[in-house]
This record gives structure tokens, sequence and C-alpha cells, in this order.
């Protein structure tokens, strides 16, 4: 994202000498993606970035999946896979359990109420949803505030760690590319600036506060990384914290985004699902519906068409309000539902008639539609509703 940002103490030049006071060189680091050809950032440390002094294998959350096969729509209920008692035992990273997944993103889910360790995601850039609650997520970058309705996009190999603040624990929706993600090219300029028809701009899109020099010895991060077999991890420990960074610029940081600054994109007839998009990755991308007017055509038909998706598979994540097309589903808050590619789906039996005439919809989604079919994780497994593929006929296959 070629949005300049500067924090701390930076040299007027780059790749020159930067002192402290007492005449010590800092270390410089260049964090940048595909090689040294595209957005990058400029760190500078007090000790040696890259010394360490163990390395150690770290089992990751179980990242296996299960074809959906037979093929069908799938009802998922998230909510149910984290009991009350174990939210003070979860943390926000090795407590994540995998919903659905490919080889282009991964979709898991979390209730946490702990510290997470310090974490860095080699594989690709996250986005994390908040649901519910909030966190501070320190960065080596700095602080960001997480708040109900943030996105936090983390780029690969950003070193942080989660903790979770308030009353309420927090509940976090994890899309985890094995790539990089951006808001998607029609939203920019052809330098990188976000054009007047963009449903949000750089102002609705806070970065880190900081950056948070600490000190520190034998500090251990947990790193997810590419193995020969997938996706696998290791604990690396530093004999420096990674924090102790006095400065840095560029464009590549975390940064966060609420779905409340996402200016709905509306018309006289129903509007397809790339008026809602937010970010794009490889080989899928991320819409959120957000309370809207809806289609003012005087014979408008405001809940979506029946439609089959025929190169993708739809994932939708129901976060807040009142999902109209969805009534009689069983589909509410914590629900995800997974359509594959090629089977036809859209409103539930009377919701289409229904909502003739409606003039707002107060709903609240994220969606990420795939271009290679997703498979399910064991926490997908785990919450599925047996019955929601029959919703649409009322009645089962023995029927």
């Amino acid at each position: 994202m070629a949005h300049y940002r500067r924090a701390g103490d930076v040299p007027p030049k780059r790749h020159t000498q930067h002192r402290d006071g007492d005449e010590r060189l800092y270390f410089e680091e260049l964090m940048g993606e595909e090689g040294f050809s595209s957005d990058s950032s400029l760190l500078y440390h007090r000790e040696i970035p890259s010394a360490i002094v163990d390395s150690r294998a770290w089992e990751i959350p179980d990242v296996a999946t299960t074809a959906n096969h037979p093929l069908k729509p799938r009802h998922l209920r998230l909510h149910e896979l984290f009991p009350k008692e174990t939210w003070d035992e979860t943390d926000a990273v090795t407590g994540r359990r995998l919903v659905l997944g490919n080889g282009d993103v991964r979709l898991s889910y979390v209730v946490s109420a702990t510290a997470s360790p310090l974490y860095r995601n080699s594989t690709g850039d996250e986005i994390v949803y908040i649901e519910s609650g909030s966190a501070t997520v320190e960065t080596i970058f700095g602080t960001l505030r997480a708040r109900e309705g943030d996105y936090i996009v983390i780029p690969t190999a950003t070193t942080h760690r989660w903790l979770p603040t308030g009353d309420l624990p927090l509940r976090a929706y994890v899309i985890e590319a094995t790539g990089h993600v951006a808001p998607p090219k029609r939203y920019l300029s052809r330098y990188g600036q976000f054009l007047e028809n963009a449903p949000y701009c750089e102002r609705d899109l806070h970065g880190p506060a900081g950056p948070i020099p600490v000190n520190g010895t034998d500090v251990d991060v947990l790193v997810k990384h590419r193995g020969s077999r997938g996706v696998t991890g290791t604990r690396l420990t530093y004999a420096r914290h990674p924090f102790d960074v006095v400065g840095w610029d560029g464009c590549l940081y975390p940064y966060t985004f609420s779905v409340h600054d996402f200016e709905p994109i509306t018309g006289r007839i129903h509007q397809p699902p790339p008026a809602h998009q937010v970010f794009e990755g490889h080989n899928f991308v991320v819409c959120n519906f957000v309370p809207r007017k809806v289609d003012y055509h005087p014979l408008s038909i405001p809940v979506p068409y029946y439609h089959s998706n025929v190169d993708s598979d739809e994932i939708m994540f129901y976060c807040g309000g009142d999902y109209a097309a969805r009534k009689g589903s069983g589909i509410g808050q914590g629900s995800v539902s997974v359509h594959p590619g090629g089977l036809a789906h859209g409103p539930q039996p009377g919701a289409y008639e229904r909502s003739i005439g409606a003039e707002f919809f107060d709903e609240l989604a994220v969606m990420v539609d795939t271009f290679h079919p997703l498979e399910l994780g064991e926490g997908g497994l785990a919450c599925e509703d047996p019955g929601y593929a029959w919703t649409w006929a009322r009645r089962g296959p023995q029927g």
C-alpha cells in the first residue's frame, strides 16, 4: 500500500550512518515485498536484528483440511468453538481454530482473554476482523488499538503480539493469505492514491503509534513459515528484543480500518458483490456488507437474486445486524455460510417477496470469495449445522 508514513528517529538519507547520542550506530533493516521490487519500510534497531541464539520446532495449530464432499452448502456456528471456560486460557495466536482453507487463504476463528506470545506469520499477510471486544496490538512498528468492527492488516513477517483489553473477550475472525493483500486496484490511481469513487480513503487507515523501543534478552518469537510439506512453525530465540526500534519510515506497515468507515455503494437496482469489496489477495477477495439504503427502483427486489458462483466459493461471516435474506435458515450472529462454486444459492424461502418495499438493511457481514475450492478445517467440522443444506427445500435428503 503506497502510503508513506514516518515514526520515531530516522536519518535524513536512507542507507547512511545513523547514530545515537553516544555515537553508536543503529542497525538498518529493510523490510520489503517481492524482493526489492515493491513496497518496503526501513527500520532502525539498537541491536543487530538477525541475532538469534536458539531455534526449536513449534507445533502450530492444526491446519489439516477435509474436502467439501459430497458437495453441499454449509452453515458453521463459530460461537460454539470456544466455551466460556476456555477464554482465559486462549490467546489470539496459538488458540486459533481453522475453519476453512486452501492453498491461497485460510480462515480461522478465536475467542481470547489472554496475551499472545510474540508472533510472525512469514507465509503471507493477515487480515484480522474484530467481531467484538478490543485489543492492543504491539508490533515492531509500534502500537495499534483494535476495537469492534476493525480490520487489522498485518504485513508478512511483522513481529507482533495481541493483548486483549476491556471486560469482554476478544472475538477475532482471521483471514490468512499466502501472499499479499491490498485495496482493490480499481480504487487506486496509477500512483497508488485512493480515487474519488473509492468507498474509503487514506484518512480511514490508522497506522501504528510508536515505535515502542523495548529492551530485553533471549526473547522467543513464534514463526509460521513455509516448509517442504506446507505450513510449519519454528520458535526462534532472539538475543535482543525485536521491538528495539527507534524509528522507521516507508510504505509497508500494519494498520487498522474500521468497517464503519466503509461508505456503501448503492443503486436503483441490486448491486453485485464487487460493489462491497474492501481488499484483494491472490485468488481471493474480501467484501463487507454494511448498514445501507437499498435499491430504489420502483420495481426493485432488494435482497440478492439467486446466483451460481461458477468460478468461486462464497464464504459469509455474519457479525452484526439483521440479515434479511437468511431468515429461517438458522444463521445468526457468529455464523459462517459456505456456498461452493457451481451451486445456485440466494435468499431463504419467503425472503425474496418480503424484501419488496424495503428501504434500508441493517446488516453487517464479512465475505471472502475464493477462486479455488475451500476445504473444511477442524474448527469448521466441529461446529457445522447439519440441516442447513436442505433449508431451501424445507426437507432433508430422505424426504
